[in-house]
């Protein structure tokens, strides 16, 4: 072969790998991922253990033998749990490493940032994020959520309230997509069962003191206090109410009220604060192999890290789903199969080995997640329950399961 037709080929080539969906899978036996996970920042409780799930998984497929004729290959970068540095990390996984799917973006604003990035290579996103904005914006039907949406939670927060004999509700939301998401939905919830809401505040993140917007709540004298907040600025918060001595409930998101959160503020200021969080499937077969495994390579159950079983769930539907593609297959074929191997009405299983096994007997499969049963909704959303708990004296203590009916 001469120079020329040699730049030619090489040309054609690296046009062919800038096509949006373009897979060499079969040329190169590899499948990229992509893990973008909260290793640091307000998500760092969770990261480091939502990417060692997607590692334990990744290895897991690949001593099965792979999928679809291919091996999984990892690469994996911190969001920081910041849109900006998240989108640079998204960058390098999709223009440097190729990266074929990207998992494990936490944070709502960070799960939006780099949705155009994914949607324009035409590859799959996978997220643990509840804004409501997802599922509008995802107009290529690539993104695929397995945390309950923010509206969701407000569904669940306003159950709780009504349980607890609450009349006066307020809410503080920090200033993002999930922030918001979490007390509009609350709102809505609440006020469509004839409630009233008696004050609102958002918040921007990274102040010293949010002394006058909590103020600004307890002037109209709630009974609860309802909040769309993450660990740092919920520490401050609380900090700042328990020094104003004023009585008043408080109910949260549970990566807000974390056993971290008793840790920076002890037992005293946080007893009786209400955590709200979607909980895994935890009587299923999956959830007891994904545990077993979870506890050995990180030395912690897998109760401790909700969005871990969520990361792990989301390597074996992908895994699936290469597999149900078959060897070849490009990136939009494999992203067709996922409902067909996470929904019914297929075969219940519970490993990736047990359903590679089916679908190379041309069986329809129904993987029944380990954080839910993963039944996916037209917009790829999922519906976990929520697990209500209580801190009391310094320890989290699960008192309730409430449920929110899919499409409710």
């Amino acid at each position: 072969m001469n120079r020329r037709n040699l730049f030619k080929l090489s040309a054609a080539t690296a046009a062919l790998q800038m096509l949006p969906g373009f897979v060499l899978a079969q040329q190169s036996g590899v499948f990229r991922v992509g893990s973008l996970c909260p290793v640091t920042g307000a998500g760092s409780p969770y990261g480091p253990g939502m990417q060692q799930a997607i590692r334990m998984a990744v290895d897991e497929v690949n001593a099965a033998g792979g999928a679809g004729g291919v091996k999984l290959e990892l690469f994996s970068e911190d969001s920081q749990t910041k849109p900006d540095a998240a989108v640079l990390a998204a960058k390098k996984l999709i223009e440097v490493n190729k990266v074929q799917a990207l998992l494990g973006t936490w944070a709502s604003g960070v799960t939006l940032a780099v949705m155009p990035l994914t949607d324009a290579a035409g590859i799959i996103e996978m997220n643990t994020s509840g804004a409501p904005a997802i599922s509008t914006q995802d107009t290529k039907d690539l993104v695929w959520r397995y945390q309950a949406t923010n509206d969701r939670f407000g569904q669940a927060f306003a159950e709780i309230c009504k349980k607890n004999g609450w009349k006066r509700p307020a809410t503080m939301a920090f200033n993002n997509a999930s922030g918001l998401g979490n007390t509009q939905g609350f709102t809505k919830a609440w006020e469509a069962a004839g409630g009233k809401v008696v004050a609102h505040v958002t918040y921007e993140p990274n102040r010293p003191s949010y002394r006058s917007e909590l103020q600004k709540i307890l002037d109209a004298k709630p009974d609860v206090i309802v909040t769309g907040s993450y660990l740092p600025d919920t520490t401050i918060i609380l900090r700042e109410w328990f020094q104003s001595g004023v009585p008043v409930k408080w109910v949260m998101p549970g990566w807000a009220a974390s056993p971290d959160l008793v840790k920076a503020l002890g037992p005293e200021v946080t007893e009786g604060i209400i955590s709200v969080d979607s909980i895994s499937n935890e009587k299923s077969k999956s959830y007891e192999h994904f545990d077993a495994m979870y506890k050995k390579a990180t030395g912690k159950d897998g109760s401790t890290n909700v969005y871990a079983a969520m990361t792990y769930d989301m390597v074996v539907v992908l895994a699936l789903a290469i597999e149900a593609a078959g060897p070849g297959a490009t990136v939009a074929q494999v992203n067709a199969k996922i409902r067909e191997v996470g929904n019914p009405a297929g075969t219940p299983v519970f490993t990736f080995a047990e359903g590679k096994a089916l679908l190379a007997k041309k069986q329809k499969i129904n993987y029944e997640g380990a954080s839910s049963k993963l039944d996916f909704d037209k917009y790829g959303d999922v519906t976990p329950d929520f697990g209500v708990y209580v801190i009391e004296k310094g320890q989290l203590v699960r008192r309730d399961v409430v449920s929110i009916p899919p499409g409710v």
